[in-house]
Formats: C-alpha cells, structure tokens, sequence
C-alpha cells in the first residue's frame, strides 16, 4: 500500500469509522524517505496524539515508513477504556457498528482492520492492543515488558503493534528491536491450553471458537497440545495496585503467578487461552465484565503475549486466541503466532467496508 492510497482509503472510510484523531495528508506526501531503507514509503498509523513520539514510531520512520495520522483512543474520564474517540465521533467496529472495537488502542485496530493502514503501533497496560486486535480480526502484539522504552512509570505499559497478520509484523519487530535475529520455531510447539486461567467467566461461544482453534493446531501438527488444567491466582487486585502506585499491596499474588508462569514455561513453550472472556460489547459499555480478565496477568509478569483470529461468534463478532510464550522470547512468539495463523486454518474475511 502506498501513502496515496492509504490517505484515499483513509478519506472514504473514516467519516464512517472514526478510527483517526488526526491525518497528516500535506507531512505524508511531502516526506521522502531515503532509498533502500527497509520500510521507505510505508504508510503506518501512530497510537494517540502523542504517539508520533514513541520510541516505536521514531524507529519506524527511520527505518523509512511514513505516519500518515494518530489514532483513536478513549476521550477523557472514560472508566471503561474499551473504544475510542476520532474526530469524527465514537470508533466503531467494523465488523458490527452497534460494538466497541476494544481498546485503548481503538483507532489502531479500526485502522487496520479496514485497511486504510497495513501498520499502526499501540500500547498495552492491561490488554489495549490485545483486546481491540482480538475484536477487530487482526493481529496484536505486546512485547515483554522494559523490552522497548515506555513512558508508563508503573511498568504494566509496553509497546506494542497492529497488522493484518503476523507476518506482516516481523517489520516491526526488525526495525524496533536492537541486533534482531531470525528464530526458526521447531514444530510441534508444546503447548498448554486454558479457557479461564482459574478465575475468568469466559462465555462459552468464545470458549468454544478458541478452543476449536487450538484443536486446529493440534490437528495440523503444528502444536502438541496438552489440556491440564492451570490457573493463576486472579490479578485484578495486584494490578490495580500496581497502577495506583501500591505495588506492595499486590506482592503476594504478583509472587504467586511469576512462579506458576515460571514452572509452566520450564517445559513449555506456549501458552493459549481466549484473548478476552467476552465477545465485543455495545458502546454502552460491558457491565460488570472484564474484558482485560484474561490478559492484565501477563502485564504484571511482562511476558510477551499476542492475539491471532482464531474464528467468529454465531453474531459475527470475532474471537481472538492468546498466545503467551517466556519473557524476551518475543522473536520466537511472533514465529510461533505465524506457524499459528497458518495451522488454524482461518479463511479470513474482512470487514464489507474494507479494501480486499
């Protein structure tokens, strides 16, 4: 895709979609970014109005992609930070426009998802890119925490990206990390399966749609799948701790799961459970769910954790499938969540409003 078509796609969709705070049409098409750099004249989308000064970001346009706008992120005092405010008004998903497309990385997801960008960064507290990549039908990725430079003093924030497959997020991945190299992942993977992690209330239908998915990948050999039975201690308390200042106050259970997570992966190498309990709410909010019920643990550890489409809900809302692999394992992670998509065997749709 080219800065030009990116902008056009950008120009009809997003007065519908309201994905983007801003677009820099006149900065977009001026930039002309050496010859031979790895990504010259790639467009890609910067999380937030800030975004443009991650440290992701400035990789990226070093590397020769160029920003073509900020995305949307969830307007002020918002408790529940499950969609987004564009300039158009509400972020809406597009897949079904009565749902929150997931958050806080909501715009970025939208963007993606309709393929006005093929690239936008994120951020993830709590499951901001996993959440809303889970229920747009794209990849997300969250790199183990401290990996790439975050401006998130609690720790519980690290840097993130949205593609339309994982492939497509090994750029990223080359172009932000320091002496990258490429992993080759043997298969079968050993794999452990939960549908709950010991705590959540995962709805059934989206239980059923991740597990079909890893049954899958069992099936096409690209897993060896074991299915005991292994819990965390729920984090929500430790969590909320942590981003009030008060990480003491969560030691205890912060403690408990680092030595869970430590002994599961001593002799495995992948971790899969549903990206979130719940399939995409109304923009009314969820209730009482927690969407982050299943990914916030993994902000407390910092391992790295991605979402891949794993199928659609009977109401055609997406399901995303987790992947968890040890910490700085990223590399391995998005190869393993490659080997995934291809075992899975999704015949993936996009969105009737999205270029094929």
């Amino acid at each position: 895709m080219t800065v030009v078509e990116a902008l056009e796609r950008i120009g009809r969709l997003d007065p519908e979609l309201c994905a983007f705070i801003e677009v820099w049409p006149e900065q977009a098409l001026a930039r002309e970014p050496g010859p031979g750099l790895p990504l010259t004249g790639r467009p890609f989308a910067v999380k937030g109005r800030s975004g443009i000064h991650s440290y992701a970001a400035r990789r990226l346009i070093a590397a020769g992609a160029v920003a073509v706008g900020s995305t949307a992120v969830p307007g002020p005092g918002t408790q529940w930070r499950t969609w987004g405010l564009g300039a158009h008004g509400r972020t809406v998903n597009p897949w079904r426009a009565d749902r929150t497309p997931g958050g806080s990385s909501a715009g970025s997801a939208v963007a993606v998802a309709a393929g006005m960008v093929g690239l936008a960064t994120g951020s993830d507290g709590a499951g901001s890119v996993r959440i809303p990549a889970a229920w747009c039908g794209v990849f997300g990725l969250k790199t183990t925490n401290g990996l790439l430079p975050s401006p998130d003093r609690t720790g519980l924030a690290s840097a993130g990206v949205l593609t339309r497959s994982a492939a497509d997020a090994r750029a990223f991945l080359r172009c932000v990390l320091d002496g990258y190299e490429d992993v080759r992942v043997g298969l079968p993977v050993r794999a452990r399966w939960s549908a709950d992690l010991g705590f959540a209330r995962t709805d059934p239908e989206v239980e059923s749609v991740a597990r079909a998915a890893a049954e899958r990948l069992a099936a096409a050999g690209t897993v060896c799948l074991d299915e005991r039975p292994f819990a965390l201690l729920d984090p929500r308390q430790a969590w909320e701790a942590v981003r009030r200042g008060e990480p003491s106050a969560g030691a205890a259970v912060r403690g408990e799961n680092d030595r869970r997570l430590d002994a599961l992966f001593s002799d495995t190498e992948l971790l899969l459970t549903p990206a979130t309990p719940n399939r995409p709410h109304g923009h009314d909010g969820p209730g009482e769910l927690y969407s982050t019920a299943l990914t916030w643990a993994f902000n407390l550890s910092g391992h790295p954790a991605a979402s891949i489409l794993a199928g659609f809900t009977s109401d055609g809302c997406p399901v995303g499938l987790q992947l968890v692999t040890a910490r700085g394992t990223d590399i391995s992670l998005l190869e393993m969540a490659v080997a995934a998509e291809r075992g899975a065997h999704i015949v993936r749709p996009w969105p009737s409003n999205s270029p094929r």
